[in-house]
C-alpha cells in the first residue's frame, strides 16, 4: 500500500518496446504493451478507459518467469536500472539478490487503471486486477510461472490470481496481505478518501493527495518507530508545526504529484473490495507477516494460513516497520524468498 520513503515511480524517459523487440534495454529490462481488448468488462460491468496494460520484464531472456507485484504505489520498475532508476523493490529483486536476475525473468505491470487515462474514479477489483496480468502472460505466451510473489495489495491480487487460474502459477509468496481487507483499515482508508473527496470538491485535489498520503503513513509504520524517531518538543505557538507533523507534511509534498485524486480513489476502494476463499486456493502458498502490522493484523493472516488447503509454510516476525516492513525488512524476507526459490529448475 506504499513504497519506502526514497522509492520512485515511473521514470518519464523509459523507452516502451514492442514485444518483438531483438534487445532488451540496458540494465536487462524491456516493457511490453499489451491491448486490452474492446468487450473486457471489469466485474463492475464499468469499461477501463485505456488502451493497453504495461508490463516490464526484467533478467534472463528465456529463464522461468516469476510475477512480482507490489503496493497500490508500485508498478513494473521493480528492479534497478540505467534508465528507470531506483525500482520499488530492489533489495529483492537484484543480479544475485533473493529473486536472482541471472536465473529468472521478473515480469511486474503497471496497476489499472492508469492515472493518465482517468478523470473518474473507477470500480476495480483484485480479480480484474488478475485478468489484466493475464492478458500480459497470454500475449507473452507463458503458460506457467514459476512463482507469484505478491506484498500488501500484490499479495491480494496474487491469492485473486490463484483463485482464478489455480494452474497458472506453481507456487505463490504471499507477503503482507490476507484474505480480506480488514475493517479497522477500512475505516482509515474510508476517512483519506473522505479527505481527498473533499479537497476535490473544494478545487484543491492537490492538496487533498498529500493529506491523505500523510494520514495513510501513520497506519503504515508503528508507534513504536515514531517513537524513536520524533521529539515531542512542542512548537512557539499554536498552529505551529510538531516534528512529527514537519515529517508527515513532507511525505504528503514528495507524493503529491504521484498520483491523481481518481486513481486514489479507485485503488483505495479496491483494497478494502479485495475477498477471496481461502479453500478455493490450491497453488501451495508461503506466507509472510509482521505482529506490527496494522493494515493487516496479524490475526488475519493466522486465519488465512489455517484455512489454506496447500499451506506450504507461514512466518510471522515482529519489525519496528510495520506494514512497511516487507519493504524494510531485506535480511529477513530475502532468507525466506531464497528457501521458497531453492527448488526453482533455473
Amino acid at each position: 500500500m506504499t513504497l519506502a520513503e526514497t522509492s520512485l515511480l515511473e521514470d518519464p524517459d523509459c523507452r516502451v518496446e514492442p514485444i518483438d523487440a531483438p534487445v532488451r534495454e540496458r540494465g536487462g529490462a524491456r516493457d511490453v504493451i499489451v491491448a486490452i481488448p474492446a468487450d473486457f468488462r471489469l466485474a463492475s460491468g464499468e469499461k477501463l478507459n485505456q488502451p493497453n496494460v504495461v508490463g516490464r520484464l526484467h533478467g534472463r531472456a528465456g529463464a522461468p518467469v516469476v510475477v512480482v507485484a507490489g503496493g497500490i504505489s508500485a508498478g513494473r520498475f521493480v528492479h534497478r536500472t540505467e534508465t528507470n532508476g531506483l525500482g520499488w523493490w530492489s533489495g529483492a529483486v537484484s543480479v544475485r539478490g533473493p529473486i536472482d536476475l541471472s536465473r529468472y525473468q521478473v515480469l511486474a505491470v503497471d496497476f489499472a487503471p492508469g492515472a493518465e487515462f482517468l478523470d473518474t474514479p473507477v470500480t476495480i477489483t483484485t480479480q480484474d486486477q488478475a485478468r489484466l496480468l493475464g492478458l500480459v502472460l497470454n500475449h507473452l505466451k507463458i503458460e506457467r510461472v514459476s512463482a507469484f510473489v505478491g506484498c500488501s495489495y500484490g499479495g491480494m491480487v496474487a491469492l485473486a490470481f490463484a483463485e482464478l487460474y489455480p494452474d497458472w502459477a506453481e507456487q505463490l509468496i504471499v507477503v503482507s496481505a490476507a484474505h480480506r481487507a480488514h475493517p479497522q483499515a477500512t475505516a482509515w482508508r474510508g476517512i483519506q478518501r473522505r479527505i481527498l473527496q473533499f479537497a476535490v470538491d473544494a478545487g484543491r485535489p492537490e492538496e487533498g493527495v498529500a493529506l491523505a498520503r500523510e494520514l495513510a503513513m501513520t497506519t503504515y509504520r508503528t508507534a513504536e518507530e515514531f517513537n524513536d524517531r520524533f521529539e515531542t518538543t512542542a512548537p512557539d505557538a499554536v498552529g505551529g508545526a510538531y516534528p512529527i507533523c514537519e515529517y508527515l507534511t513532507a511525505r504528503g509534498e514528495a507524493y503529491r504529484t504521484h498520483t491523481t485524486p481518481a486513481r486514489w480513489l479507485s485503488m483505495s476502494d479496491s483494497l478494502d473490495r479485495h475477498s477471496v476463499t481461502p479453500e478455493n486456493i490450491t497453488t501451495p502458498v508461503t506466507l509472510i507477516g509482521f505482529t506490527s502490522d496494522r493494515l493487516v493484523p496479524i490475526d488475519d493472516i493466522r486465519e488465512l494460513a489455517a484455512r489454506l488447503p496447500t499451506l506450504w509454510r507461514f512466518v510471522e516476525a515482529p519489525s519496528l516497520f510495520g506494514h512497511d516492513a516487507f519493504l524494510k525488512e531485506d535480511a529477513f524476507v530475502g532468507d525466506i524468498l531464497r528457501t521458497a526459490f531453492k527448488d526453482i529448475k533455473a
